[in-house]
C-alpha cells in the first residue's frame, strides 16, 4: 500500500525535474559554431555569448533565442554590406578588366600610329625633298602636335587644324615653285584666298580631311567610351534599407546558431532586386552604350580605319605637293592675275615659267616600298575582334546581376532546395513572389523598403554619363564630332515679324472713337489718336533685330575659313586684280544713323517696308474715322 501510495508522488517529482531540465536546454544551446565562424571573419569573440540568450535586444534579426549580442549584430550588418559590394565587384570584374585593358591597348595603339606616321613622314620627306623639307618641317610638326592634342581630348577642331595646315603648306610650296619672286605676308594671304577657288592641291585635301577626320573622331570616341565604361562599373553603394535586408538573409541564420543554412533562392532575388533597383534602371542606357561601342569598333575595322588614315597622311600630302608642282605654271599665272605681279628677288631676273621651272628641284612621291608601315607587332583588326567578343555578353548585365549573384552557392541555396533554406525567419520555404526589375517594380518588395519618390542621384548621374557617351559614339559613326557640332550647324532663319490682321484695326479704331468709349474713359480725341498711332507702331515692330556681320550679305568678298570642299560655298573667280600693297577687303562701314528701331540691320527691303505700309494703312483708317465720328454724336 505504501509503495502504491508513493508512486504518484515519485512520478510528479520526476516530471517536474525533467521540465526544469528541458527549459534551460532550449535557452542555453551552445553557440560554439557561431563563435567559430565569427572568429574566422577576424572579429573578437569577447562579446559573443557561449550559449543562446534572449533576443529581445536584436533590431534586425528575429527576436528569438540568439547567439548574437547587439554589438555582434551591428558588426555583421556592416559585414553584410561589405560582402554585397564584394559580390558585385566579383561579378563585374569581367567588365572592369575588359574596359581597363581594352582602353589601355587601344590608347597605346592609336598613339603609336600617330608617332609612327610622323616618323615615317620625316624619314621619307627628308630622303625625297632634302633641305626643302627640313627648312619647312615646322609646318608638318605642328600638324601632328594638333592631331595628338585632338586625340588626347583637347578642344581642337580637326577641320580647322587641317585647313590651317593646307593654308600654310600652299604658301610654302608656292614660294618654292616661284623662287625668283619675293612674297610679302599680304601677298601670301592673297594667294591663300585664291587657293580656295584654284585648288592647287586638287581634291587631295578633301579626301585626306574626310579620311583623317572620320578615323580620328571614331578613335577618340572609342577610347573615351571605354574609359566611361570603366569608370561606371565601380560606382555602386548600398542603402540603409538594403543593409538590413542583407543582414537578415545572410547573417541572421548565424545568430540563430545555424551558420551553414543558406538563404532561399527567391529570398535572395527579392533582396538583390531591391538593393539593385536603381542600378537596374541603367540597363536601357547601358545596352545603348554597348551597342554604340560595338558599332564604332566595326567602323574602325572598315571605312574609318585608323591604320589606313595614319598611313595615308604622308602619301596624300606628298601627292598633293606633286600635284601643285605639276600645275604650278597655271596656278601661278592665275594668282599673278588676281593678286598682282610680285617683286623680283634681288639679283634674279624675270624668267618665263618654263625657265623658272627648269632649274627647280622636282618633287616626287615615294615608291610603295617606302610607304609608312603600321604599328609594330599590333594589328587593329585583332584588337577590334577581341573587343567585339567581349562586348556581346555585356548587354543586359545590370538586370541580370541579381540572378548572377544569387546563383552563387555561397550566396544562396540552390533553387531545388527551397524547403531546406532560410526564409528570413526560420528554416523553410520562402512564399512571397519575386518582384520585377527596376525601381518602380519594388513597390511590393517584401524585403527591401525602396523610396520610389526619391530616385538615387548617383544613378541618375551615371545614366546621364552613359547618354553623353552614347551620343558621342553615335555621332562618331557618322564622322561627326559632338564637340564642334555647333560650328557646323546651319545659320538660324531670318528674324520673323509678327503682324496683327490689319482687318481688325478698323474695328479697334471704331471702338476707340465711339461715343461710349469717350464717355467711359473721358478721353479726348487727340489722346485716342496718339494711342492708336502708338499701337500701330508697336504692332509693326519686329520681334528682334538682325545685326549685320560676316555672312550677312552686306557686300564685299566672302572667303571660307576652311579648305575648299569643307564648306558648301566657293566664291566665283571673277575678282579684279589686287594690288598687294592695298587691303584685300575694305573695312565695313556700319550705318549708325537714326534710332536702332529704324535701321534695316541687313534685312530685306520687303521686311522693312511692311511696317511702313502698316502705319500708312492705320493713318488712312484714322482719317476716315475722324471724319465720320462727328456724325455719331
Amino acid at each position: 500500500m505504501i509503495t502504491f501510495g508513493l508512486y504518484p508522488l515519485v512520478l510528479l517529482c520526476t516530471l517536474a525535474a525533467l521540465s526544469w531540465t528541458w527549459g534551460p536546454v532550449t535557452a542555453g544551446r551552445s553557440c560554439s559554431e557561431t563563435r567559430h565562424v565569427y572568429a574566422e571573419k577576424g572579429y573578437s569573440t569577447n562579446t559573443a555569448p557561449l550559449t543562446q540568450i534572449s533576443g529581445e535586444h536584436l533590431r534586425l534579426c528575429p527576436q528569438d533565442y540568439t547567439c548574437c549580442s547587439s554589438q555582434m549584430e551591428e558588426t555583421l550588418a556592416h559585414q553584410s554590406e561589405t560582402d554585397f559590394l564584394s559580390a558585385i565587384d566579383d561579378t563585374s570584374q569581367f567588365l572592369h578588366t575588359t574596359f581597363t585593358q581594352r582602353h589601355r591597348k587601344f590608347d597605346e595603339f592609336f598613339r603609336e600610329l600617330i608617332d609612327l606616321s610622323e616618323k615615317s613622314m620625316n624619314q621619307m620627306f627628308t630622303k625625297t625633298y632634302g633641305r626643302l623639307f627640313t627648312q619647312n618641317a615646322n609646318v608638318f610638326q605642328e600638324l601632328f602636335v594638333e592631331l595628338r592634342r585632338y586625340y588626347s581630348g583637347g578642344s581642337v577642331s580637326l577641320t580647322e587644324v587641317l585647313s590651317e595646315f593646307w593654308s600654310r603648306l600652299v604658301e610654302r610650296v608656292f614660294s618654292l615653285v616661284n623662287p625668283q619672286y619675293q612674297f610679302s605676308d599680304e601677298y601670301l594671304e592673297c594667294v591663300n584666298k585664291h587657293a580656295e577657288q584654284l585648288q592647287p592641291f586638287g581634291d587631295l585635301p578633301r579626301k585626306l580631311g574626310l579620311q583623317v577626320s572620320r578615323a580620328f573622331i571614331a578613335a577618340r570616341a572609342l577610347v573615351q567610351g571605354l574609359a566611361t565604361g570603366r569608370d561606371i562599373v565601380n560606382k555602386l553603394s548600398a542603402g540603409a534599407g538594403c543593409v538590413r535586408a542583407l543582414m537578415r538573409q545572410w547573417y541572421c541564420p548565424l545568430c540563430r546558431g545555424m551558420p551553414s543554412l543558406r538563404p532561399c533562392h527567391t529570398l535572395c532575388l527579392n533582396v538583390m532586386k531591391g538593393c539593385l533597383a536603381n542600378t537596374a534602371d541603367l540597363d536601357t542606357e547601358w545596352n545603348n552604350f554597348i551597342d554604340a561601342l560595338y558599332q564604332v569598333s566595326e567602323k574602325l575595322e572598315g571605312p574609318f580605319n585608323m591604320e589606313l588614315a595614319a598611313d595615308s597622311i604622308s602619301v596624300k600630302v606628298s601627292e598633293a605637293i606633286m600635284h601643285m608642282q605639276e600645275n604650278s605654271i597655271a596656278t601661278s599665272t592665275k594668282v599673278f592675275q588676281g593678286c598682282g605681279s610680285p617683286r623680283l628677288t634681288p639679283g634674279r631676273s624675270r624668267r618665263s615659267p618654263k625657265e623658272s621651272g627648269g632649274n627647280r628641284r622636282p618633287f616626287r612621291t615615294f615608291s610603295p616600298e617606302e610607304k609608312p608601315t603600321t604599328a609594330t607587332g599590333t594589328n587593329l583588326d585583332r584588337l577590334v575582334s577581341e573587343l567585339k567578343e567581349r562586348l556581346r555578353p555585356m548587354r543586359g548585365f545590370w538586370v541580370s546581376l541579381p540572378h548572377t549573384i544569387c546563383n552563387d552557392k555561397n550566396m544562396a541555396a540552390d533553387v531545388t532546395n527551397e524547403d531546406r533554406c532560410w526564409n528570413g525567419q526560420t528554416r523553410g520555404r520562402y512564399l512571397p513572389d519575386v518582384t520585377g526589375d527596376g525601381l518602380m517594380s519594388q513597390i511590393n518588395n517584401p524585403e527591401v523598403e525602396v523610396d520610389m519618390a526619391r530616385p538615387d542621384v548617383r544613378t541618375r548621374q551615371l545614366i546621364m554619363e552613359l547618354r553623353v557617351a552614347t551620343n558621342r559614339l553615335k555621332h562618331a559613326q557618322a564622322g561627326q564630332d559632338t564637340d564642334f557640332m555647333d560650328s557646323k550647324s546651319p545659320p538660324p532663319p531670318p528674324t520673323q515679324h509678327k503682324y496683327y490682321d490689319w482687318f481688325v484695326i478698323p474695328f479697334l479704331i471704331l471702338f476707340l472713337l465711339s461715343p461710349p468709349t469717350f464717355a467711359l474713359f473721358n478721353c479726348p480725341l487727340s489722346a485716342c489718336l496718339i494711342s492708336c498711332l502708338s499701337l500701330s507702331d508697336i504692332m509693326s515692330l519686329p520681334e528682334g533685330e538682325v545685326e549685320e556681320g560676316s555672312g550677312s550679305g552686306g557686300g564685299g568678298e566672302r572667303y571660307s575659313d576652311d579648305w575648299p570642299g569643307y564648306r558648301p560655298y566657293s566664291p566665283p573667280y571673277s575678282k579684279p586684280p589686287l594690288n598687294p600693297q592695298t587691303p584685300i577687303k575694305p573695312p565695313r562701314v556700319r550705318d549708325r544713323t537714326g534710332s536702332k528701331w529704324n535701321r534695316s540691320k541687313g534685312q530685306s527691303i520687303s521686311a522693312v517696308s511692311r511696317p511702313a505700309f502698316f502705319s500708312l494703312a492705320v493713318l488712312f483708317w484714322l482719317s476716315v474715322m475722324v471724319t465720320v465720328a462727328p456724325f455719331w454724336r
